[in-house]
């Protein structure tokens, strides 16, 4: 169970985060990004610092809700950098639900280890934006060249599975309306990129922000 003491929040039920489904969503501590307009940034970058819900009580509470779900998301920060997430993964499985992972795209090798053992059924994968903006877009955590390298690795695993995959870009306020466009011509043929509305992040504790520094 030792995956499941990264769980950092529920929503018990969604139904903008997976297109069409109503869901039951998972937020995992822990992000490789330091994005200034994330939304979760408790969660991402100090996890130490949210409430662990009980993973037995979370799972009683799936079994209660499954027949009026559609799917479960896992979310964070970044799930796929959980240790053990497929522990996860498989304790979901009996509630016989769909399964979608929330990732931003920077471990394409993780998403093709999930994928490849058939543990997730569906990706939605964040495009931040024109490569030349990533360094700005995610704290200067990931250059142009490697956005680039990473997401065309993803891109090549969604033209083999469709079905599998869909693509999204938050309207952050650093983004223009032809960096938009710029963004939805990076996907391949036949998929469309879901824009999301930005939300203004909360303002971080300054001292959780010196922390995160040091």
């Amino acid at each position: 169970m030792r995956a499941w003491e990264y769980l950092r929040g529920i929503a018990p039920v969604s139904l903008c985060d997976w297109p069409q489904r109503v869901c039951s969503v998972l937020f995992f501590g822990g992000c490789n990004l330091r994005c200034p307009t994330c939304h979760n940034q408790s969660i991402a970058w100090h996890p130490q610092t949210v409430p662990t819900p009980s993973a037995r009580a979370t799972l009683e509470d799936l079994v209660q809700r499954a027949k009026w779900l559609d799917g479960i998301v896992l979310t964070g920060g970044e799930a796929l950098l959980v240790p053990g997430l497929d522990e996860v993964i498989r304790d979901l499985r009996p509630l016989g639900l769909p399964i979608k992972v929330d990732s931003n795209g920077m471990r394409p090798d993780l998403i093709r280890a999930f994928f490849d053992k058939g543990l997730v059924d569906c990706f939605a994968v964040d495009v931040k934006g024109p490569w030349a903006k990533y360094p700005e877009l995610t704290g200067e955590r990931v250059s142009a060249d490697h956005a680039r390298e990473g997401l065309e690795e993803i891109f090549a695993m969604a033209v083999h599975s469709p079905e599998s995959f869909y693509f999204r870009c938050t309207r952050v306020p650093c983004l223009t309306d032809e960096d938009i466009e710029t963004t939805r011509l990076y996907l391949p043929s036949g998929f469309a990129l879901t824009v999301q509305k930005y939300i203004e992040p909360p303002r971080e504790d300054p001292a959780l922000l010196a922390e995160d520094d040091g």
